[in-house]
């Protein structure tokens, strides 16, 4: 904990510095929501295909998806998940014919069932 994912659409690969990213990341989630930077975890993947709205290409995203242990008030959740859309902005350079990215996030509680070892 905290798990955190991010997709981010193909045409973004040499455009968004991603280890940049989740190494700006782990101490911002660890001053707002008091956990350790160890337990901080980030992945990427990289989706082939995106479509927003009706447009055929041109579009790009970046989704950051942060799910921590449970009992994190809503305020807190909303605060990170827009310091994480702040950070995120700094680490995506523009793509020749594509629109300024789609940059989303959102800060969830992870399951009952979430264990680890």
């Amino acid at each position: 904990m905290p798990q955190i994912t991010v997709d981010y659409s193909e045409q973004l690969a040499g455009a968004f510095d991603r280890r940049g990213f989740a190494l700006a990341l782990h101490p911002l989630v660890v001053d707002v929501v008091d956990t350790q930077l160890a337990a901080c975890k980030t992945r990427f993947r990289r989706v082939d295909e995106t479509v927003v709205a009706d447009a055929a290409t041109g579009h790009t995203l970046v989704h950051i998806g942060i799910a921590l242990l449970p009992g994190r008030a809503p305020e807190l959740k909303a605060h990170l998940t827009a310091a994480v859309l702040d950070l995120v902005a700094q680490y995506v350079k523009p793509v020749d014919g594509a629109t300024d990215p789609h940059l989303s996030a959102e800060v969830r509680d992870l399951e009952a069932s979430y264990r680890k070892r």
